[in-house]
């Protein structure tokens, strides 16, 4: 059961998504994590100090909060992600202004997954 008050909910509006939302048009799948805190946040700071245009900072400690800038328009989106005990990195991803994203957060959340989804992999070993 995951707990609601993790991240704020998403407003009504179709500019925001979340892993503990309750709605198909909002939810989505929370990211996968290192299988410990410590790992899943150094994994997290890592794939974020990777990405363009944004500024991120550990708020206590399970929290990241992060600010992701538009290329063209400089729009801001806010993301905040809570990293469970487990590993497990809930997040929410949302627009500051604007009624309807275009799908700009649910395309970052979905970037962000095969981020950390690729550093999770193994690195294969080159055949002697």
């Amino acid at each position: 059961m995951s707990d609601t008050r993790l991240l704020a909910p998403c407003p009504s509006s179709p500019n925001c998504v979340s892993s503990l939302a309750d709605d198909d048009r909002h939810r989505v799948a929370p990211l996968p994590g290192a299988g410990t805190r410590a790992d899943s946040l150094a994994l997290l700071d890592a794939v974020l100090e990777d990405w363009p245009r944004v500024s991120h900072r550990a708020v206590g400690p399970a929290r990241v909060e992060a600010r992701f800038t538009t290329r063209i328009l400089r729009f801001v989106d806010d993301v905040t992600f809570y990293v469970h005990e487990d590993g497990v990195i809930e997040v929410r991803s949302a627009s500051r202004i604007g009624y309807w994203d275009l799908g700009a957060n649910r395309r970052r959340v979905e970037d962000l997954r095969e981020q950390l989804e690729a550093r999770l992999q193994p690195t294969p070993r080159p055949a002697s």
